[in-house]
């Protein structure tokens, strides 16, 4: 998750005048905040998670007088790095403390107020299921209504997620901008989302081997169907013509089970395949289509001279990875469309390269990584997708507005996530040599390498913190 307060705001309102901070999830505007709503929010965290936590010793202290101009930036930075901080302990980002915090601040940011409302959510053949909510429903709440509507059992649930799609004018079916987190209102993200965005349904995971679960169930087996459908129009499988003449013909006579089953076999069945961009592999300014998917990146590049080549990078041989914002000068602000993400990659025994590409969708691309080393964490330790009784509804819970009055909210938390028998692995060394020394807060892969924005006023990172691969159970045989 890429959390960063990238700039403020000087607000007048009546007889207040306060700085807001603007936090951004995944290079998203998502709510303003004022310090001492996060002041209290801070109280909170260490109140009900111990002041054991490294966040509790970097948030910045009250100052009695007014700030400057250079105190409100290095506060700034100060609430950035807390909030990046928080978002790590797994304890607490799965917490109904942490998503009822975002989520009432995105409300009262948006100036939402509970209502009954109608959402439109598609699948991936076009087809629209309208269901009935309140406006300021969580994500997950939402799922599950949409699940309901459509008739899938309870334990496929979670196997979904919702998208924002951005509309495309030359392709219905849209550009996947993000998945739609927990903490946050689909409802309200559409409404204020720039341009013209859609929710989708699709499925919510990377190994194919999940698919043996929903094709036992029909409705499981026609939202696959529908989303492989999709993914081969747009090619983002690959298949010959013998291939998908085979394809035509299941498809004519109904058989979705068999489609499902040979589309299987298919190059880069279940990949996600991002908007071109240029990569410094093997060449600076190489131009690129890549693809992620079956726990790899794959790079299809095209060479100086027309020739089409491919490479693949399997997440188990990168290190760790990066995003920082492309150089525009001091003053700039962070733009999501001049990112670089940068991973380094173990390319031979005892031999670390470091690997850049510069796309709008890095934040997208960085985040499927993530995914897919969360599945196959997961899936080490015995774990399973997470289904909706593993929720737990959390007390109401009271927060600062921005006027000083009290938000009481409830929201939902999944404790453990989906994994009964393993407590969710975080850091407990607090050294100064394994903390992060740099703005980019590089992480290895048993740290699920969570990644933040560099802003361009904080410098590129001069140096990654040594992180060890072949942690949280990763070894030799995956190389």
């Amino acid at each position: 998750m890429h959390f960063s307060i990238p700039d403020t705001q000087d607000i007048n309102e009546g007889n207040s005048n306060y700085t807001s901070y603007n936090l951004h999830v995944n290079g998203v505007f998502h709510c303003s905040l004022r310090f001492s709503q996060l002041h209290d929010f801070q109280e909170q965290v260490k109140k009900e998670f111990g002041t054991s936590f490294l966040g509790t010793h970097k948030f910045p202290p009250k100052k009695l007088l007014p700030l400057t101009p250079s105190q409100v930036e290095e506060r700034r930075q100060k609430l950035e790095k807390y909030i990046q901080l928080v978002s790590q302990d797994q304890k607490i980002a799965n917490s109904d403390l942490f998503n009822g915090f975002l989520l009432s601040a995105q409300k009262e940011t948006r100036r939402e107020t509970p209502m009954e409302a109608k959402l439109d959510v598609y699948l991936m053949n076009g087809h629209k299921i309208t269901v009935n909510i309140m406006s300021t429903d969580q994500t997950d709440d939402v799922l599950e209504v949409v699940a309901s509507e459509i008739g899938l059992k309870s334990d496929f649930v979670y196997y979904f997620a919702l998208f924002l799609v951005m509309k495309d004018e030359d392709d219905e079916r849209g550009t996947i901008v993000r998945r739609v987190q927990d903490f946050e209102s689909p409802f309200i993200s559409l409404k204020s989302a720039v341009g013209k965005n859609k929710i989708v349904l699709r499925k919510n995971y990377w190994d194919a081997t999940y698919d043996d679960d929903l094709i036992q169930d029909s409705v499981g087996l026609q939202l696959l169907y529908v989303q492989v459908l999709s993914d081969i129009e747009r090619g983002w499988v690959q298949a010959s013509m013998d291939q998908i003449k085979r394809l035509e013909t299941l498809k004519a006579k109904g058989s979705r089970k068999e489609y499902l089953q040979f589309a299987r076999t298919l190059k880069d069945y279940g990949f996600i395949q991002f908007k071109p961009c240029v990569v410094d592999y093997p060449a600076p300014n190489t131009p690129a289509v890549i693809s992620a998917g079956n726990r790899e990146l794959v790079f299809r590049l095209r060479l100086e001279d027309g020739a089409i080549k491919e490479g693949t990078f399997k997440i188990t041989r990168m290190r760790c990875w990066r995003i920082t914002s492309v150089n525009q000068g001091d003053d700039a602000k962070v733009d999501p469309t001049h990112l670089e993400l940068a991973f380094e990659y173990l390319i031979g025994r005892n031999k670390l390269q470091w690997i850049t590409m510069t796309s709008d969708q890095a934040i997208l691309i960085s985040l499927c990584l993530q995914d897919m080393v969360d599945e196959l964490l997961l899936k080490k330790r015995g774990g399973r997708i997470k289904k909706p009784q593993d929720r737990v509804k959390g007390p109401e819970r009271q927060f600062k507005a921005k006027d000083g009055g009290v938000i009481v909210a409830s929201s939902t938390s999944t404790p453990g996530q989906s994994d009964p028998t393993t407590p969710p692995q975080t850091s407990t060394d607090t050294s100064p040599s394994k903390t992060s020394k740099t703005k980019g807060s590089v992480k290895k892969i048993s740290d699920k390498l969570q990644s933040v924005v560099v802003s361009p006023k904080q410098s590129t990172p001069k140096s990654v913190v040594e992180n060890d691969i072949f942690d949280a159970g990763i070894g030799e045989d995956d190389l």
